[in-house]
């Protein structure tokens, strides 16, 4: 593993003092220094876009390169601003990427970050973006920093550094308890016990859907109704939505966390278009990015509720704090007659107990297929018996 201290000391070096990104487990090392080193010299950004965005403000008022972190799953959402923004047709915006690569083909990791892992070099190559894959070598880190920077600054064109597992890593933020009473974990349990048997539910990315999951198996319920959104952070609302709209007569609610509602809160205004009364949406806000290394997000910096309300949601005017509060807003919105919407605020955490998630995700999402459409095949079933 690479020593954060000479990393920094080089990108120094090299004048890149700016840095701006989305936290990845991979990076957790470098994220972390940076938090601690440079706190008003890095930006945790909504998304990957928004992070290449800011970095190619930052370079047109300094001229100086930045430099964008990520994981590599967050590609996909750094594509349109890397290619139609930062191109050295367009704008000529140059950054350095730092890139956690999860995936990695040969090495073992989850389903969700397999096609990924493969596709990353060979997605930078389809945006003309050279890559250097790092080792945990500091000469030769040292020696990639300064061939990309001198890429950078003489074409006006980015370059990518790849970092594997066991480069970049580090130990997770303790930015100790908060005064939060709840847990994630309690949050959910109020919520499923408050809610219809059939209420079919999403869970973000991360720490909510391995927390669902064991929650069902110590409950012996179930996982039929579940959506385990393992991948695709930000769209876990998007996917319960398509659910609600399309079976008004089933409850569908969302386990968002704060940083995955960010990411894409450009959904949230979904409801302001469509009657979506069976809908709750529910942030399971701790503050912080959770699941890849516990870096502060704006979760409670920024007013839901409020944002929500604008929105279209239902709300009760305010976030919940506690199980007693969180009872109360369930009641009052789940037959409120519209898309609803409660902000949580719990403290950050995962119970460590708990075994790593290991499911079969084509199994289960054909559950939850089967679930979702049984009602119809009956109708179809008995409208052909009656037509014999």
């Amino acid at each position: 593993m690479l020593e954060q201290k000479l990393v920094f000391e080089e990108l120094n070096k090299q004048n890149i003092t700016f840095f701006v990104g989305v936290p990845d487990s991979y990076l957790n090392g470098f994220c972390n220094y940076a938090l601690n080193n440079y706190p008003e010299r890095n930006i945790i950004a909504a998304n990957e876009g928004n992070a290449v965005s800011i970095a190619a403000g930052h370079y047109f008022a300094s001229k100086e390169i930045p430099l964008v972190y990520m994981q590599n799953s967050g590609m996909g959402n750094a594509v349109n601003p890397l290619v139609s923004l930062a191109d050295e047709h367009v704008y000529a915006a140059p950054m350095l990427l730092l890139i956690g690569w999860r995936g990695r083909p040969g090495t073992k990791d989850w389903p969700q970050h397999e096609l990924q892992g493969e596709i990353t070099p060979d997605l930078l190559k389809l945006m003309n973006i050279p890559y250097s894959i790092l080792t945990d070598d500091i000469g030769d880190f040292k020696k990639v920093i300064k061939k990309a920077l001198a890429y950078c600054q003489t074409s006006r064109r980015s370059y990518a550094l790849i970092a594997p597992k066991g480069v970049l890593d580090g130990e997770k933020m303790n930015r100790g308890v908060t005064d939060y009473s709840m847990s994630r974990e309690e949050a959910i349990e109020v919520i499923l016990n408050q809610m219809p048997k059939d209420t079919i539910y999403s869970a973000t990315t991360g720490r909510a859907t391995r927390e669902l999951f064991f929650l069902r198996e110590r409950r012996n319920e179930g996982k039929e109704h579940d959506f385990l959104n393992v991948g695709s952070m930000g769209h876990a609302s998007s996917v319960a939505l398509g659910i609600a709209l399309e079976k008004e007569k089933r409850k569908v609610v969302v386990l968002d966390g704060d940083s995955a509602a960010i990411m894409h809160m450009g959904a949230m205004t979904m409801v302001s278009k469509q009657i979506v009364p069976n809908f709750m949406h529910v942030v399971l806000n701790n503050g912080v990015h959770d699941s890849v290394g516990g870096q502060p997000s704006a979760g409670y910096k920024v007013d839901f509720t409020a944002i929500a309300k604008a929105c279209g949601y239902a709300t009760i005017g305010h976030s919940v704090t506690d199980k007693e509060g969180l009872i109360e807003a369930i009641l009052a919105l789940k037959d409120c007659g519209r898309a609803s919407f409660i902000d949580i605020h719990i403290h950050k955490g995962l119970n460590a107990t708990l075994p790593p998630l290991l499911f079969s995700h084509r199994e289960a999402i054909d559950r939850l297929i089967e679930e979702l459409n049984i009602d119809e095949s009956q109708v179809s079933l008995e409208k052909g018996k009656n037509n014999e």
